[in-house]
C-alpha cells in the first residue's frame, strides 16, 4: 500500500480529518480531534504509526517482526509503527488502520459519539 491509497484510506472514516500540528512533514489523522494515525511523508520507507490495543500490538511485534514495530516517538503500549512498504497484505494494512480508528471511537466521549453518528 503505497502513502496516497494509506492517506485516503484514512480520510475515508467517518469524521476524519488530517493536520500537520507538528511540522510540516508528519501528517496527523484524527477523529473528533483525537489522534489514530501519524505518517511521515518524507520517511523511506514509508511507516504509519497506529493506535492499537496493548495485547494485540504485541502479538502483531511477535508475528510480524521487523514490518510492525514498537511505535516511534509514541507510547510503545499503546502504539505501533508499521512499515506499509513490506510483505504486510493491503487487506492486513487496512485491517490496522480500522482497529486504530475503532479504538479510539472507542474511547470517545458519548457527546463526540453522538455527534459523529450524526455526521
Amino acid at each position: 500500500m503505497n502513502i496516497e491509497f494509506a492517506r485516503a484510506y484514512c480520510l475515508s472514516k467517518k469524521g476524519a480529518t488530517e493536520s500537520f500540528p507538528f511540522n510540516e512533514t508528519t501528517l496527523v489523522f484524527k477523529v473528533m480531534g483525537k489522534m489514530f494515525g501519524l505518517m511521515g511523508l518524507e520517511n523511506d520507507p514509508f511507516t504509519m504509526n497506529l493506535k492499537c490495543d496493548p495485547v494485540r500490538a504485541i502479538e502483531l511485534r511477535d508475528e510480524y517482526g521487523d514490518d510492525i514495530i514498537p511505535g516511534f516517538h509514541m507510547s510503545k503500549k499503546h502504539w505501533n509503527t508499521v512499515f506499509f512498504e513490506s510483505e504486510l497484505s493491503d487487506t492486513l494494512l487496512k485491517e490496522l488502520i480500522d482497529h486504530s480508528y475503532e479504538l479510539v471511537v472507542s474511547k470517545l466521549r458519548k457527546i463526540d459519539k453522538e455527534v459523529l453518528a450524526n455526521l
